[in-house]
């Protein structure tokens, strides 16, 4: 039987080191004042220098929204939607990790589409296109700069909604490594393990394809081959680039053929213990994916490889178990804790387990595992992760 498959991206995707002084040429033919959206932290450091000066010499106005310190919320988009609207913003910039990224998709999606961000819960259902956005990422790990994926949290009921929409992909994707030159130890490890995972997902789900086969595999080996590096030396320009492009390319690669149950097992615990995504997703893998094995051993033998394990001689399952044992070294190597170690109260933790797998399970995350889990499942990975 023929399967038609879709592939979304941006329309543009510019990489390399200084790639983000391109934005003020970009900007020009989308409108003549911005809002750039970003995180206060980053302004402090300098790091949005090189973006003013490139709107600067192309005659773009632009407005500072840089509220956006931690996750999302509904409070941020709103807040981001009037200071667009009041500051006449005719289009978007968004300079950061995945929070800044997620929070000018919603406002892109507002700025075009009354209502707010809960009204767009789910997949596709914006109605029309955003307002222009240029997306401009600081760390190797979220892909939101190449997603149609943005995540806000609804504080009212203390849910993290998905919003899933073609019209959320940003319309230019400047991916510049020495963006991230600045990121402390933890946050290099959490977002490029987040990466890895994005890639690893996107290769073992029932919904690949093979263009995001081959993107996904180059993502493993680029990631896995150079994170160590990037991580041992923040100012290694070679493997910031690797990781970066690494990271770009998972992302092409999991927002269309999607993620899995480690993905769906990281959000609840970022839910119920507000331990950042990156970690939640590497602390899981290397469990989830002995658990997944069985379910397709020629792909985890294939990411064994790419990971630069030697497998010759083995049978696919033995290779297929060394990429398990690979991402488990990866992060010892990175000192990568378990749960336990990340703060989350084994008190509490047993209190809520049951309901994390539910909404493990109610993501639908899981159901595009190679080997499906259930709920009692779920839960005993859950506890060997702790």
């Amino acid at each position: 039987m023929n399967q038609l498959y879709q592939f979304k991206a941006p329309s543009v995707i510019v990489n390399g080191p200084g790639s983000s002084n391109e934005v003020g040429s970009f900007a020009k033919g989308f409108g003549k004042k911005a809002l750039v959206v970003t995180d206060s932290h980053l302004v402090e450091i300098g790091l949005l220098e090189n973006v003013r000066k490139s709107l600067e010499r192309a005659g773009i106005a632009f407005a500072l929204y840089d509220k956006v310190v931690t996750e999302p919320t509904m409070a941020y988009t709103e807040e981001g939607l009037r200071e667009y609207q009041e500051t006449e913003a005719d289009l978007l910039i968004a300079v950061g990790g995945g929070s800044p990224m997620d929070a000018a998709k919603a406002v892109s999606a507002l700025a075009m589409n009354p209502g707010r961000m809960s009204d767009f819960e789910g997949p596709n259902r914006i109605p029309r296109p955003g307002a222009p956005l240029i997306a401009i990422p600081t760390t190797a790990g979220t892909g939101s700069e190449v997603t149609p994926f943005t995540i806000i949290t609804d504080t009212t009921k203390n849910v993290k909604m998905l919003i899933a929409s073609p019209h959320l992909i940003p319309r230019v994707s400047l991916v510049d490594p020495l963006m991230t030159i600045s990121m402390p130890q933890e946050i290099t490890s959490a977002t490029g393990l987040d990466a890895l995972t994005h890639a690893i997902e996107a290769y073992v789900s029932v919904k690949a394809q093979s263009i995001t086969d081959a993107l996904a595999l180059h993502a493993i080996r680029l990631i896995s081959g150079n994170l160590r590096q990037a991580w041992s030396n923040g100012n290694n320009i070679e493997a910031r680039t690797n990781t970066m492009i690494g990271a770009l390319e998972a992302g092409l690669a999991f927002s269309n053929s999607s993620v899995a149950l480690v993905h769906g097992m990281a959000r609840p615990i970022g839910a119920y213990f507000h331990v950042p995504h990156g970690i939640s997703n590497a602390s899981l893998l290397p469990t989830v994916m002995e658990f997944s094995i069985p379910g397709n051993p020629r792909r985890y033998a294939d990411i064994a490889e790419a990971m630069g394990e030697v497998t010759q001689g083995l049978s696919i399952l033995d290779a297929a178990y060394l990429a398990a044992r690979a991402v488990r070294r990866l992060n010892d190597d990175l000192k990568v804790p378990m749960l336990r170690g990340l703060g989350v109260d084994e008190t509490r933790f047993n209190a809520v387990v049951s309901q994390m797998a539910s909404d493990a399970i109610a993501s639908g995350s899981p159901g595009n595992n190679p080997r499906k889990a259930t709920k009692e499942e779920i839960v005993e990975l859950y506890r060997k992760v702790l």
